[in-house]
């Protein structure tokens, strides 16, 4: 992991057809010139993942899933485990993210249960934090996201070779109304995660943590995000969604 000093993926959310999914993962796998140093990954739905797993075995692309119960099996219909997605082959499990949060109750502590059987089964936790417009407005963003992140990983062990993945995504940049964050706001958030980072684990554990900054990201504003200090990659949205376009975010990332 340390290896890889940029990562990039995208998550389709409730979008795609499997087979509208399969077209895209080919066109994507054959047009994908992404240099060594950059980790690609995709975060699909759960009905993509056997099917998609097996058109990314060997290439590099890691497979994500979009969100898992922190129980190991019983009376949850219409869930989904850690143990189903690593039978698949998945890689990553996106954990708290906004809409998760807002749509579905879920609030701090289910996230650290969450986190706690990813790590227990070797999947690779991606822990979405971020304040809504209002935190902003009051002047407490630093004091939200400081909560999130440590409850998150309270109780977490992380050594120098775990893998862990971060994303900031502001709940005021995300989706079609969203407005992205300027360079310097990621740039300032990314700051202070590595520094709650440092505090829990020490500077050798956390700087092995990968920082990915999400919330409209587009063709426009990569480059800039990714030369902020403490940006380690990209969590795409919408511009995920077509893969020309995803791989031209790629390409930017790798030119960095």
């Amino acid at each position: 992991m340390s290896q890889c000093r940029i990562w990039i993926g995208t998550s389709w959310k409730m979008n795609k057809t499997v087979s509208e999914g399969a077209e895209y993962v080919e066109y994507f796998m054959k047009s994908l010139r992404a240099p060594r140093h950059v980790q690609t990954f995709l975060v699909l739905p759960f009905t993509h993942l056997e099917r998609v797993k097996g058109m990314l075995r060997d290439s590099g692309i890691l497979l994500g899933a979009q969100n898992m119960h922190p129980a190991e099996d019983g009376e949850f219909t219409g869930e989904i485990s850690a143990k189903m997605l690593r039978d698949i082959g998945v890689d990553l499990v996106e954990i708290g993210h906004s809409e998760r949060r807002r749509y579905f109750n879920e609030d701090d502590f289910t996230v650290n249960a969450k986190v706690r059987t990813a790590v227990s089964h070797g999947l690779i936790p991606l822990v979405c934090v971020g304040e809504k417009a209002s935190d902003r407005e009051f002047g407490v963003t630093r004091e939200v996201i400081t909560c999130q992140l440590k409850i998150a990983l309270h109780s977490i062990e992380l050594s120098e070779n775990s893998r862990f993945l971060i994303a900031y995504e502001p709940v005021w940049a995300i989706g079609r109304c969203g407005t992205p964050a300027r360079p310097a706001q990621a740039g300032e958030i990314h700051t202070l995660i590595r520094e709650i980072l440092n505090g829990m684990y020490g500077p050798k554990v956390a700087r092995r943590v990968r920082i990915l900054y999400g919330g409209s990201v587009n063709g426009g504003n990569a480059v800039d995000l990714l030369a902020q200090r403490n940006v380690d990659g990209l969590f795409v949205g919408r511009a995920g969604l077509d893969p020309s376009e995803f791989l031209d975010l790629v390409e930017k990332a790798g030119e960095g």
